[in-house]
């Protein structure tokens, strides 16, 4: 895996990773979670060209829910786009096996990102630093 060069400590600006799906393809899902949430407690937002399963997802709140520290890490907010499950098509292609998978996800801290505004083309947040 290639060296990422970190920002400079005196740096105050927010770093976001954007990590393309051709990376993680052949990460083990606990792998992916791992990465995610090691950039996440650095204070980056963590941006996924295609997105996590719904199994993986759910395994990556269970692990961030055990990590949740009052003094270093409030957690994580996630938005993932396009939202699964939101129309009877989309639940017929998934009964059919033609579950698409490709979609962005946005993990960033809890106390850094809120989510403006979310629809099935758009993600809108405001990211604030630390």
């Amino acid at each position: 895996m290639p060296e990422v060069k970190k920002a400079d400590d005196g740096d105050d600006g927010v770093q976001i990773d954007l990590i393309s799906g051709e990376r993680m393809e052949n990460m083990t899902s606990m792998e992916k979670i791992r990465m995610i949430l090691d950039g996440v407690h650095e204070g980056n937002i963590v941006i996924l060209e295609e997105g996590l399963s719904p199994d993986e997802e759910s395994r990556l709140i269970e692990v961030t829910m055990t990590e949740i520290s009052p003094d270093e890490f409030n957690g994580i907010e996630i938005e993932t786009y396009p939202q699964s499950g939101n129309t009877d098509s989309g639940l017929l292609n998934r009964l059919m096996g033609n579950n698409e998978t490709k979609k962005l996800t946005v993990i960033g801290p809890a106390n850094q990102i809120e989510t403006l505004h979310k629809d099935e083309t758009l993600i809108s947040a405001l990211v604030s630093r630390k």
